[in-house]
């Protein structure tokens, strides 16, 4: 099978490298698109890098590249015998839209819908109108659709192995300040500031810095200051050793409220970007953990958020020092048993079973 793929987002490609295992374990595969090294022996016709994007404002400095992978890229799909398209809406609306003017009966695949139940919901109708299967991963998003969407599970249930069932002895506390370079600019210095207390503190903690496997040398010279901290590329094992995380705003809040290690998420965006999105986002919080749990638990929250200017060193140290790991284990169990199973299984039998 040639399967077209395009995976523009890190979280993306995560969920990717497992499906595409266990699909290929299953059928002879070939991978076409745009997705991370190391997922295929195929070589991707652009790198999710290439597409990486921070804010309105980034956009613009974009279009023409934008406008030229989407010609590529859909000419690529129709060759292939499959389509799947990951997140990403803003692009991959266009390039379904693209794709079907060509050809009305090519089947497009979509997986991780986008999160229009925390704006642009008349996305709805241009997403029922231009994907033939809505594959959700998270079990509310799906009464957001009048047609096509079901509930595959979650790829964390799948990837995360480990889960805390009680509290544990470790002075280990990790930092992920995020996996584009505009956010790490901004977030990292404060979460250097609060190392540098926290060691004042205690000098016996163990510092560990998640970078993402993708990053090179030059990647790495963002980080500027690396004193004290250890570099790791397995977030999921880091997380499940530490005593407490600050981590930026993304997947990672989820993969550390799933394996049960307290943590604070800290975001601080453009001035801009953060403007225009207090006009439209419809949410009380940022953390997909405490969505989830908001669902659950109405008026609940799961974790501290400090964004913008609240995001600070006394704040966050603040937030460790108040942490309840016994509470947090609770919530834990809680948001696994709602999100229910994996959704690699899932996805592989709609891939082939599919027209």
């Amino acid at each position: 099978m040639k399967l077209f793929v395009s995976a523009l987002e890190f979280s993306s490609n995560i969920h990717l490298k497992y499906l595409i295992k266990e699909l290929s374990s299953r059928i002879d595969l070939e991978l076409y698109g745009v997705f991370s090294d190391g997922i295929s022996n195929n070589n991707p016709i652009y790198s999710p890098n290439d597409f990486s994007i921070m804010g309105f404002v980034d956009v613009f400095y974009k279009i023409r590249f934008l406008s030229k992978a989407l010609n590529e890229m859909s000419k690529l799909a129709l060759m292939c015998d499959k389509i799947l398209l990951l997140d990403s809406s803003s692009f991959h609306i266009p390039l379904a839209k693209k794709i079907k003017k060509i050809n009305p009966n090519k089947e497009i695949i979509y997986y991780i819908l986008p999160q229009i139940w925390a704006w642009k919901p008349w996305r709805v109708k241009a997403i029922e109108k231009y994907f033939d299967v809505l594959a959700g991963i998270l079990p509310f998003e799906i009464d957001y659709y009048n047609k096509k969407a079901v509930f595959v599970g979650h790829p964390l249930l799948d990837e995360i192995k480990t889960y805390k069932t009680h509290a544990i002895d470790s002075n280990i506390i990790t930092f992920m300040p995020g996996s584009r370079i505009s956010e790490i600019k901004r977030i990292f210095p404060i979460f250097i500031d609060v190392k540098n207390k926290l060691k004042q503190m205690n000098p016996n903690l163990v510092f560990n810095l998640v970078v993402p496997k993708s990053f090179q040398n030059k990647e790495l010279q963002i980080y500027k200051i690396l004193d004290d901290f250890n570099i790791v590329f397995d977030a999921h094992k880091s997380l499940y050793k530490s005593k407490f995380a600050f981590i930026c705003s993304g997947t990672a809040t989820l993969e550390s409220a799933i394996i049960g290690t307290p943590f604070v998420l800290g975001y601080k965006a453009k001035k801009i970007d953060a403007f225009i999105v207090r006009i439209f986002l419809k949410l009380k919080y940022v953390g997909l953990a405490n969505i989830l749990y908001e669902k659950m638990h109405k008026d609940s929250i799961f974790h501290n958020e400090l964004l913008q200017d609240d995001l600070n060193v006394t704040n966050l140290i603040s937030a460790y020092n108040n942490f309840n790991s016994n509470d947090f284990l609770i919530k834990s169990f809680e948001l696994r048993k709602y999100l229910k199973y994996g959704s690699v299984d899932n996805m592989c039998d709609i891939i082939l079973n599919s027209k």
